[in-house]
């Protein structure tokens, strides 16, 4: 079976960072879709502050990261990654279930 998101080198390093200067009662990061933008659905990233026992705990490179049981459809087989360019640096989700994306980035269409 196909892990549901895998991390790439930058993306663990940078979720350790995070997870390092975050609030003690942050537990992890988690990854949610919401419905919105130009194409229809867009990732959430957040704090996880109180475990939800449905969400899907994927351990990858020493990193934990929950999913919301809503997301796991959309998401599976994808490779969350961090990018830092010139002006801006954020999380992007190379998800093989994308049949399209806005023009802008921001939200996608499976």
């Amino acid at each position: 079976m196909k892990p549901i998101i895998k991390l790439s080198d930058n993306a663990a390093k940078k979720l350790k960072e995070i997870m390092a200067n975050a609030e003690k009662e942050a537990l992890g990061v988690r990854v949610s879709i919401k419905s919105g933008g130009c194409a229809g659905m867009s990732y959430v990233m957040e704090y996880l502050k109180k475990f939800n026992q449905n969400d899907e705990v994927i351990e990858d490179k020493g990193v934990k990261v929950f999913i919301d049981p809503a997301a796991i459809m959309y998401l599976l087989g994808t490779e969350m990654d961090y990018k830092k360019g010139d002006f801006s640096s954020s999380f992007v989700f190379n998800n093989p279930n994308e049949t399209e994306r806005c023009g802008c980035g921001e939200s996608f269409k499976v």
